[in-house]
């Protein structure tokens, strides 16, 4: 919305121009004052943060050409766009460079069910294609989610292909005797009979379809049996949560999204945090998060020992579901296939907590489908310090119950997600639904965008008006091209700590300070220019 100042507006200038200049402090205080009285005239309660949403688009139409990925404003309007051939795989990222990371879908994968991927293609923001390369071939997939790194460096999930026996010279992870029998599992349920565990691997791009693999991290080192006692992984699965145990829940299918499929734990998105440097983890198919230590050298990570934690690559914190460690029964489940877990970033309301989408939330068994609803849960680990967490008198993690809850008339089955935005504000995408809104910590909805229903959006991303420096003008602190009273609260913002970090374009003076002065020589022009 435009601001265009009425007779109000141009008596209190006149008041301004004209004042004594002692009360300047006065007058400044009533300036704010104004300002808020102003903008709160224009907004609900529960304010939008301005800033820009990214939104990748796909079908299950995996030759649809409707692919794209766009970078919208609050108003709707188009500010990027970038095509596809390829559906994505999860979510897309959008660098602080102005690059865009895009996972995507490749023609023929090694391994599939929901979330294949394979293919990642790094985007200049005019859309040419910078690096491109694909993860499939007959021991890995790659699958849902990435999480670039500070050091420019992208952490990429996988599914691992395992046989039933592993001999010697196996091109298979671990190689002699690591196959699923050999690991202890009794039973797989397809028909492929294989196992697909997981791996996470932390990748270095080089030049334009190249990378080199500076770090990884496999699963199936940290399983555990209780079956045969002459295997090494034997012991009892309640005494050591730091582990999963290898005959949990089942292996596949007859029938999945391309036909039989072996995917077992089924990860659905990864978050990394720069200050604990931790990886975060979500599993669908066990109702669970998990958290590792990514501080390991890889040789550490395929054991039980080293890294920050001293833990190696076991887990150090798991939370949705304790009977996956044989700990607490269903009461104590809280999760039922969820997506999209991560941290709130330093500085956000609620940092160092974890968001995650739970897709089936509440006693939904016992509702008519129509009634099933999904949440967003904000959880507070039990962190004791940098690099330990703390099992709770009963023997499993806390806590019993997440410290805010967002639900409503919202439910999406498969994907979806959620982010805390630095205004304390949340952004929930309900896939199925192609909704994206903004809501704040009592409920209430400030922004909506609805899409087309022919497709879906698993996860969009919101980042503010300072994420990126476009060419700008000065004073047009929102980069909408126009300066008006929006620009001078957003700019009041920024000095007042209020959800928007300093940026240049605030300095509307030009005295390398962003203050009330920028305020006052922005309410001077905008009056000018009316």
């Amino acid at each position: 919305m435009l601001y265009q100042p009425n007779m109000d507006t141009v008596l209190f200038y006149n008041i301004y121009k004209n004042r004594n200049k002692s009360y300047d402090f006065l007058f400044v205080v009533l300036k704010v004052i104004f300002l808020i009285i102003l903008i709160k005239g224009s907004f609900p309660f529960a304010q939008v943060l301005e800033g820009y949403t990214l939104i990748s688009r796909y079908s299950d139409d995996l030759e649809d050409y409707e692919h794209n990925t766009l970078l919208i404003s609050n108003d709707g309007d188009t500010i990027n766009y970038w095509l596809h051939d390829r559906g994505v795989a999860s979510m897309s990222y959008l660098l602080r460079d102005s690059t865009l990371l895009y996972p995507f879908r490749v023609e023929n994968p090694s391994m599939c069910n929901g979330g294949v991927g394979g293919g990642l293609i790094r985007y200049s923001w005019d859309g040419e294609i910078l690096w491109q390369y694909e993860f499939s071939d007959n021991k890995y997939q790659h699958h849902h989610d990435i999480s670039p790194l500070p050091s420019g460096n992208i952490l990429v999930l996988a599914w691992e292909r395992h046989p039933e026996f592993q001999d010697e010279g196996s091109e298979y992870y671990g190689g002699l005797d690591r196959g699923w029998a050999d690991m202890g599992r009794v039973e797989v349920e397809n028909p492929l009979n294989q196992m697909w565990s997981e791996a996470i691997f932390e990748i270095e791009m080089i030049g334009t379809n190249d990378f080199s693999i500076v770090w990884e991290w496999h699963l199936w080192d940290h399983l555990i049996q209780d079956i045969d006692p002459n295997k090494p992984n034997y012991g009892v699965v309640s005494n050591h949560f730091e582990l999963l145990d290898i005959n949990y829940g089942s292996v596949g299918s007859f029938d999945g999204m391309c036909g039989p499929q072996a995917d077992w734990i089924h990860f659905n998105s990864i978050d990394y945090n720069h200050e604990l440097n931790q990886i975060v983890i979500s599993s669908r198919y066990n109702n669970e998060i998990y958290i590792i230590d990514h501080s390991t050298t890889t040789e550490e990570a395929a054991t039980h020992s080293g890294g920050n934690s001293g833990r190696g690559g076991d887990f150090l914190y798991r939370w949705g579901n304790p009977e996956t460690y044989g700990q607490g029964t269903l009461d104590h489940q809280i999760l039922e296939a969820q997506h999209g877990v991560n941290w709130i970033p330093q500085g956000f309301p609620g940092e160092g907590n974890l968001l995650l989408f739970n897709n089936f939330h509440g006693d939904w068994l016992s509702m008519p489908v129509n009634d099933w609803q999904s949440a967003v849960y904000e959880i507070e680990p039990p962190l004791i310090d940098n690099f330990e967490y703390q099992l709770n008198g009963e023997g499993f993690f806390g806590p019993s119950e997440p410290v805010w809850i967002a639900t409503g008339e919202f439910f999406s089955f498969i994907q979806s997600g959620a982010f805390r935005l630095p205004n304390g504000n949340t952004l929930v995408t309900v896939a199925t639904e192609t909704r994206i809104f903004e809501v704040n910590s009592n409920g209430q909805i400030s922004w909506e965008y609805q899409m087309n229903n022919d497709q879906m959006v698993a996860r969009a991303q919101k980042y503010s008006l300072d994420y990126l420096f476009p060419p700008y003008t000065i004073g047009d602190a929102n980069f909408d091209q126009i300066l008006n009273i929006q620009d001078a609260l957003i700019i009041h913002d920024m000095f007042s700590g209020c959800g928007y970090a300093l940026a240049p374009t605030a300095d509307f003076n030009g005295d390398w300070a962003i203050d009330i002065l920028d305020i006052e020589s922005l309410i001077q022009n905008i009056m000018a220019m009316h």
